[in-house]
């Protein structure tokens, strides 16, 4: 895809900094939502975020989305974790005996 070089000014702005206009306009653009259309966007010192891109007239902006990343486990979902391990287990120890079982009864 061959793009046109535009002489608009480009500008980085979190969503919340946009005029109420913009926001509006934002949201009729991405009506579905801006998983599709969303791009990491990596910073020098190793610091990133998330932005979708919006055109108008006068300048390119790149809209700086919050995005809440989840990276802690609850402590019942940390239980729920160890007691599937232990069960898996089990699981593989009750395997082994019913092949064993299995086996037997083909030899018979």
């Amino acid at each position: 895809m061959i793009t046109k070089k535009s002489n608009k000014p480009r500008s980085i702005v979190s969503f919340m900094n946009l005029a109420p206009e913009l926001q509006e306009e934002v949201r009729k653009l991405y009506p579905y939502g801006y998983t599709e259309a969303m791009m990491r966007i990596d910073k020098p010192n190793g610091d990133f975020f998330y932005a979708v891109p919006f055109e108008t007239e006068a300048v390119s902006y790149l809209v700086k989305i919050d995005v809440k990343i989840d990276d802690h486990i609850e402590e019942e979902d940390r239980d729920y974790y160890d007691d599937d391990l232990k069960g898996a287990d089990e699981l593989a120890d009750q395997n082994d005996e019913d092949e064993d079982i299995d086996n037997l009864r083909d030899e018979i």
